[in-house]
C-alpha cells in the first residue's frame, strides 16, 4: 500500500506543482525567511540517528533556493542554527557543525547565490566560523539570491548586538550619550541588525508543526506574514513552498495595523 501510495504521488504531484505555479499571483514575497525545523524529530521517526536527519535537512536546503529563484525571490533567510542549540551535548553539535558548514560550501562552490552569515559567529569554533566568512567573501561578486545563513543566530542577541555595535560606533565618533540617546530611532537600531540594508521578510515559514517564532528575526519580522506547515523539514516539498506563497499573496497585508 505505501507504494502504492508513492507511485500515485510520483505521477500526481508534478502536474500539482505546475497548477500552482500558473496560478501563483504577482505578488510574490521580496524575502522569505524558512525556520528549518523538524530534523531530529525525522530521523527518530525514520528509525535514523539524528546526524542521518540533519544531513537529509541540509540536502534540502538546494531545491528550496531554487524554487525560489524560480518565482524570483530576491532574499532567504535560512535558519539553520539557533544560540540555543549551541548548548547541545558535543557528540550532536560537533557533526551537526560540520554538516552546516559542508552545506554552506556546497552552496558557494556553485556560485549561483550570495552568502551572508547572520549571527553570533564569535560563538562558534574559529574553524567553523573562517569556513562561513569564506563562503561569503567566495560569493561577494555572485549576481543572485542574497540567502543569510543564520547560524548561532538569535533574535535576542542580535537586538543586543545591534545596540552594542550602536554605542561603540557613537563612543568613536566622541558623542555623548545624551545626544545619542536625543537620535536613536527605529531606522538607527535597523542600520546596525545583521540584516541591515535588506529588505524586512515578507514571509516566514516554519515547518515540523510548531507554530511560534522562537527568536527568529524578532526585529525584522514584526510586520511579516507566517505561514506553518506540519512536515518536517526533510519531508519539505516543493508543493509545500508554493502552498506557502500562495496562502502570503491571498492575504490582505495590514502590516501591523
Amino acid at each position: 500500500m505505501a507504494d502504492w501510495k508513492r507511485g500515485v504521488r510520483r505521477v500526481l504531484y508534478p502536474a500539482y506543482e505546475a497548477r500552482l505555479v500558473r496560478r501563483l499571483p504577482e505578488s510574490v514575497p521580496r524575502h522569505v525567511g524558512v525556520m528549518l525545523d523538524g530534523n531530529r524529530r525525522w530521523a527518530k521517526a525514520v528509525g535514523r540517528d539524528t546526524a542521518h536527519g540533519h544531513r537529509a535537512g541540509a540536502a534540502n536546503i538546494e531545491p528550496l533556493l531554487g524554487w525560489c529563484d524560480e518565482i524570483g525571490v530576491e532574499v532567504v533567510t535560512l535558519w539553520l542554527l539557533s544560540t540555543d542549540n549551541l548548548n547541545r551535548p558535543a557528540p550532536e553539535l560537533e557533526p551537526l557543525l560540520g554538516i552546516i558548514a559542508d552545506a554552506v560550501d556546497s552552496l558557494a562552490d556553485q556560485r549561483r547565490w550570495r552568502l551572508h552569515p547572520v549571527g553570533a559567529l564569535d560563538l562558534l569554533p574559529a574553524d567553523t566560523a573562517e569556513r562561513l566568512k569564506a563562503a561569503a567573501e567566495a560569493t561577494r561578486d555572485v549576481e543572485g539570491t542574497l540567502v543569510n545563513v543564520a547560524v548561532a543566530y538569535g533574535g535576542r542577541r542580535e537586538i543586543a548586538d545591534a545596540v552594542r555595535s550602536l554605542l561603540c560606533e557613537a563612543a568613536a565618533e566622541g558623542r555623548s550619550m545624551e545626544d545619542l540617546a536625543a537620535h536613536v530611532d527605529v531606522d538607527l537600531i535597523a542600520e546596525h541588525l545583521y540584516t541591515k540594508g535588506q529588505p524586512d521578510p515578507d514571509l516566514v515559514i516554519r515547518t515540523s508543526g510548531e507554530q511560534r517564532l522562537g527568536g527568529f528575526l524578532l526585529w525584522q519580522s514584526a510586520k511579516s506574514e507566517f505561514y506553518f506547515c506540519d512536515a518536517y523539514w526533510p519531508d519539505f516539498r516543493k508543493v509545500d513552498f508554493l502552498r506557502a506563497v500562495r496562502a502570503y499573496a491571498q492575504r490582505e497585508r495590514r502590516f501591523g495595523a
